[in-house]
């Protein structure tokens, strides 16, 4: 019964982010305009100093990070506000966990909303003239390796978007700790700059940080950066993160229920 429940707010979730089709058209609209300006810029870049990674695959790599920025950027507006004014009360009612469910309504709003700007954009982007556009992967296993990497990111973001939650039940105001926890995401999972053209001594490092596990491990599963036989660390590195983010905001989340106090009436 409580898997049917959690299924059922998966799916009322799902059905809620669809309503929004403007904004999706809007966002892919903005990201396919800040793709081909970074593209122009990477282009330039190449022109004047080649690097030792291949233009396309920094190409490629740009593309789908614009591609799936929603999975990265979006949050539960509803649960926020929720916490803001006490409302929280009512969900400590359900018979259910208080984090899985969140957990999985926060997964069907990033999967649908980077589903309906990612599969069109990356429809566009592969039909861009060479060099400007999206490479093939690099191989039919890896195609698929990624695809299993970007589900185990996609765990990854919403365990760390829990935990932003968590905290945010200490503050009552999201606006500081979002915004700084989206600035790194941003940074170490390779949206404004591919880790890929990090320094090498930087890379072992960055590589091995949760927000890397979200976009950049999938991304360089398809681009052949990382073989095939590196595959299985890669994904066991996503999984790993995903279990301990995700204890990390259970726990975080049962401590704020004990000490949670609720006014009004």
């Amino acid at each position: 019964m409580k898997l049917n429940a959690y299924f059922s707010a998966f799916r009322m979730r799902w059905k809620m982010e669809w309503q929004y089709r403007g904004a999706a058209i809007g966002g892919l609209l903005c990201q396919m305009f800040f793709g081909l300006i970074l593209v122009a810029l990477y282009r330039v870049l190449y022109a004047g100093a080649p690097q030792d990674r291949p233009l396309a695959s920094v190409v490629t790599y740009v593309w789908l990070q614009q591609a799936f920025f929603r999975m990265l950027t979006a949050a539960d507006s509803d649960l926020t506000d929720k916490i803001r004014t006490g409302d929280i009360a009512y969900d400590l009612c359900r018979p259910l966990h208080l984090y899985g469910y969140y957990y999985v309504r926060v997964m069907a709003q990033k999967m649908l909303g980077s589903l309906m700007r990612g599969v069109p954009m990356l429809t566009i982007a592969a039909l861009l003239p060479a060099g400007w556009g999206m490479a093939a992967p690099a191989s039919p296993g890896g195609l698929v390796l990624a695809l299993l990497g970007l589900g185990l990111g996609l765990l990854c973001m919403c365990a760390i978007e829990n935990i932003t939650v968590g905290l945010t039940m200490r503050t009552l105001d999201p606006k500081g700790i979002q915004a700084m926890l989206n600035l790194l995401m941003m940074i170490l999972a390779g949206n404004i700059l591919p880790l890929t053209l990090f320094p090498d001594r930087w890379q072992r490092v960055i590589t091995l940080l949760p927000y890397a596990q979200m976009l950049d491990a999938p991304i360089r599963l398809y681009t052949g950066e990382w073989a095939l036989t590196q595959a299985p660390r890669v994904l066991l590195t996503q999984a790993v993160w995903a279990v301990i983010l995700a204890a990390l905001g259970m726990s975080l989340w049962r401590q704020n229920q004990k000490r949670l106090i609720v006014q009004g009436g």
